[in-house]
Order: structure tokens, then sequence, then C-alpha cells
């Protein structure tokens, strides 16, 4: 007999994540090379990929729902008089949303019948949530599946991205748009390991706060989990 899913973290008595302490950083582990993050070599190691592991693929589910297909797109926004200054944009959920509202997300969403793959389903969402045309992205390839509490089972599509785009936000799904260097997000010293417990349950996930101006935008859960696993697919 299968256990009754756990209380999704955002819906526990006064949980904020942001308040809650950070158990340790890898200090230990060596931060991406700034030679690593550049279009050619992007592209050379998504067309031969290394031998490595994802360090999280499913994390505890808390929704007794059907499971559902949806992929993200990680736009690295092409940044700098070279366009070697690979961003990765960002957005951020609306309030009233039923599933991770108000957090930082990559855009994406649930596959549709008439997608061929993956990157299609990313390529429209990220139309259709931020205005993102498809003429400034180049899709390089995918990472790992990651399957969130909410039964998502989410292939991130990862893509290089000229500027000169255009964005107009789905005000019934973002709240706000930004950037963050990559080469920040690929430095674990910035990756922070958080642990809670509730009813027996332990969650695990990991934080990389960016400040952005007056701005403290709060990178964690699932978003942060397929940036750490960039990380180590970077890395290998």
């Amino acid at each position: 007999m299968s256990s009754a899913p756990a209380t999704p973290l955002s819906k526990l008595p006064n949980f904020d994540p942001k308040r809650i302490p950070a158990i340790g950083v890898d200090v230990k582990l060596s931060r991406v090379s700034s030679a690593v993050l550049t279009p050619g070599v992007l592209r050379q190691r998504f067309a031969a990929p290394p031998v490595w592991k994802p360090e999280l693929v499913r994390e505890v589910k808390f929704a007794d729902r059907q499971s559902a297909y949806a992929a993200v797109l990680i736009p690295l926004v092409m940044r700098g008089a070279n366009h070697d200054e690979p961003m990765v944009l960002l957005t951020e959920r609306t309030e009233h949303l039923s599933t991770h509202s108000g957090q930082i997300a990559f855009p994406g969403g649930r596959t549709d019948d008439t997608d061929a793959d993956a990157a299609a389903t990313a390529l429209r969402e990220a139309r259709e949530e931020v205005g993102l045309e498809s003429q400034f992205v180049e899709v390089i390839g995918n990472l790992p599946v990651y399957v969130t509490g909410t039964s998502f089972i989410i292939t991130p599509v990862v893509a290089l991205v000229s500027p000169g785009f255009t964005l107009t936000l789905n005000p019934h799904e973002v709240a706000d748009v930004f950037e963050v260097p990559l080469s920040f997000l690929m430095d674990p010293a910035n990756h922070r390991r958080h642990a809670f417990e509730w009813e027996g349950v332990r969650r695990e996930w990991y934080s990389m706060p960016y400040e952005d101006g007056a701005h403290e935008r709060f990178i964690w859960g699932a978003t942060a989990g397929m940036l750490r696993n960039l990380y180590h697919f970077l890395s290998a």
C-alpha cells in the first residue's frame, strides 16, 4: 500500500524557504571554468556528452495527481561584446497559479499532444509565457528528466539565445523576468543546501539566492535542482 503524498512545502504553516537556514555549501567543488561557458564549447559538450550522473532526479511526492509530461527551456542569453557571456533567463511566477506560485522558474509547461518533442514544448511555452520567439533560439540539447513533487515529469531543454529579442509577458502566468550570469549559477559556492522536516518527512533542496539590484532573486526547489544538474554536466 502506498503512503499518502506529503504536504507541499509551500502549503506548510508559516513556511518560508528564505528563512530555512542553509546546512551547507559544497566548498570543495570547483566552479565551471569560464572557458566552458562559451557558445562553441557548450554546443560541443551537448553534441558529445561526457560520462556523468545527475544529482537530483526526483522530489518527494506531495500531490496525489496523475503524472504529466512537461518541458522547460533553459535559455542561455549570449550577452557581452562578443556574445560569449551567457545569462540565464528566468521568470517569477504569479501568485495565483495552482502550482509553484510566486516561485522562480524557467519558461515551460505541460506537453501538448501536438508538440513533436520536448524542444517543441519548451519553445512553445517560452513564446506563450514571455514572448520569446524561436528565431532567436538555438536548442543545443537536453538534460535528464526531473520529476517534481507535483508529479510533473520535466525535460529541461538547453538553448543558446541571441540578443535582440523583445519579451512580452503573459500576465496570467509571469509576474517578472530577469537574467542571472551563468557563471554565478555554475559556481557551487553559490549553491546552498537546506533541509526541513515536517510530520516525519524530511525535505532537502538547494537554493541559489542572487542579488539583482534591489531584489533578491531566491532560486530554489526544482529550478535550483535542474541548475545543479547542469553544473554537474558542465563540470564533468
